[in-house]
């Protein structure tokens, strides 16, 4: 009789795998298409276009306030380093004059042959100058110990700085790290919300004001929603007017992350180099600023009030009078006049 062979059972492994390469396959086929082109994602209108690219630059103008405040603080370390540095190279020097000084002292005694000042004059032919001589050479003796005890202080206080400068420079390299991962945030941002506007064509960006590149500065008429003259005049003094002055004057100036002027600015830097400019000293950061001064309602809003916005208090503009401000937005619009309702407002301040 012929042998008869059973049937080879099918691989359930092999099933599996033939199913998950099949699905694989056709999930590349789907994404793919006919052209082979793949598709990251769907077709976004010009409206979800916009809606994106105004959260990256949200975030993006968070991360700059970060940045501003880690530079803010790198700066000033940088600058403790080098009053440290300058500390310990005059004491250095201080230092090497004293030890000059001592080496002359043990040269001299080496000369007169090593014997202790006091033997030498025990030995003198003249004991009548004895005792005079003695109350000398306790002076100089004690001169001498004062001068030991000045060089040893000198050398603790010369460590006790570089130690402190030790102190500063890590802390410097540590703000400059951090200054690296900021800016690395923020050009990511940036670079995504170029990429996503340069999928519109350009009458598209005109109609949501918006601009693929970096903002320039404008060479038509000045945003003039609220008239120049009039802010300053009703500023509650002469410092919040001319801080609104300068707003009024910088309006089509380009933003420009990191900036305080006095051609491109950030947000934080347009207030605060406005009120520099009226000779009030500002700090840096949003979250800075807002602590500046005293806290005022909304409806107590004057002319060269602060007014911020988000919940991180990440943007900042000065307020101009009829619910308007003068703000820096954004890589993609100069300074320009805006209203307050542009975005979620979170509070104000008045530094004057």
């Amino acid at each position: 009789m012929a042998a008869h062979r059973k049937p080879r059972q099918r691989s359930t492994g092999g099933g599996k795998a033939r199913t998950a390469a099949t699905i694989a396959l056709a999930g590349a086929a789907t994404a793919t298409g006919f052209d082979g082109t793949g598709h990251a994602e769907p077709q976004l209108t010009p409206g979800q276009v916009k809606a994106k690219v105004d959260k990256l630059y949200q975030e993006a103008e968070a991360a700059t306030e970060k940045y501003n405040g880690a530079k803010e603080k790198a700066d000033a370390a940088g600058q403790r380093l080098r009053d440290l540095q300058d500390q310990a190279a005059r004491k250095e020097e201080r230092l090497n004059s004293a030890r000059d000084a001592l080496g002359s002292v043990a040269a001299a005694q080496y000369r007169a042959g090593g014997l202790d000042p006091a033997v030498q004059l025990a030995l003198s032919d003249d004991p009548d100058r004895y005792l005079e001589n003695a109350e000398f050479v306790e002076r100089a003796g004690n001169r001498q110990n004062a001068a030991v005890a000045g060089v040893r202080q000198r050398l603790r206080e010369i460590e006790q700085l570089r130690g402190a400068a030790h102190i500063e420079l890590t802390s410097l390299k540590s703000r400059r790290t951090e200054l690296k991962q900021h800016k690395k945030t923020i050009t990511g941002k940036l670079g995504s919300a170029r990429q996503l506007l340069s999928r519109l064509d350009p009458q598209e960006r005109s109609r949501l004001g918006v601009s693929a590149d970096r903002a320039t500065r404008s060479t038509g008429p000045r945003d003039t929603l609220t008239a120049p003259g009039s802010a300053p005049s009703q500023a509650p003094n002469s410092r919040a007017s001319a801080a609104v002055a300068y707003a009024y004057q910088k309006l089509g100036s380009p933003y420009v992350w990191g900036a305080t002027g006095p051609n491109a600015f950030d947000c934080s830097g347009l207030v605060q180099a406005a009120y520099r400019a009226a000779g009030v000293s500002l700090p840096r950061t949003t979250y800075s600023q807002i602590a500046a001064g005293r806290r005022v309602p909304r409806s107590e809003l004057l002319p060269g009030d602060l007014v911020f916005f988000y919940a991180g208090i990440s943007h900042v503009g000065i307020y101009v009078g009829n619910g308007r401000m003068i703000h820096a937005p954004n890589p993609s619009a100069p300074v320009r006049v805006a209203p307050l309702d542009e975005m979620p407002y979170a509070g104000a301040t008045r530094v004057v």
